[in-house]
């Protein structure tokens, strides 16, 4: 468990420096994300090029963003994590939120695991 705790840190630490590159270092190839927010799913995507290509437009929404790991649950092939999420807009967005706006959430991602490449990415909001 050690190892996924490593590989995980290592992720959120490349989120919050921006890189997407770091980000996608422990995925695999056939790399599966969804986001889910009030129990919706928001974005799915499939393969490391969606998730960089994604990655990278996010980037330019915010001024800041930081994701603060606050715990850890293991199961056999799969991690998960419970998340402070703090980040501050740099541009207005179509739903009403506008530039300088900050985002306080706590959430949880749930990474699944195949020798010991993260297979899986679910972010929860």
């Amino acid at each position: 468990m050690k190892d996924r705790e490593f590989i995980i840190s290592n992720y959120v630490a490349a989120y919050n420096n921006c890189d997407v590159d770091g980000m996608v270092t422990d995925f695999d190839d056939n790399i599966v994300f969804e986001n889910i927010m009030n129990d919706e799913t928001t974005i799915e995507l499939n393969g490391i090029e969606e998730f960089r290509q994604q990655a990278e437009q996010a980037i330019s929404l915010f001024s800041s963003r930081k994701q603060t790991i606050t715990a850890f649950l293991h199961n056999e092939d799969w991690s998960e994590i419970a998340i402070q999420y703090h980040a501050v807009l740099a541009i207005d967005l179509p739903n009403g939120l506008k530039k300088g706006d900050e985002l306080d959430m706590k959430g949880k991602s749930v990474f699944e695991f195949s020798e010991n490449k993260i297979t899986r990415l679910t972010d929860i909001s």
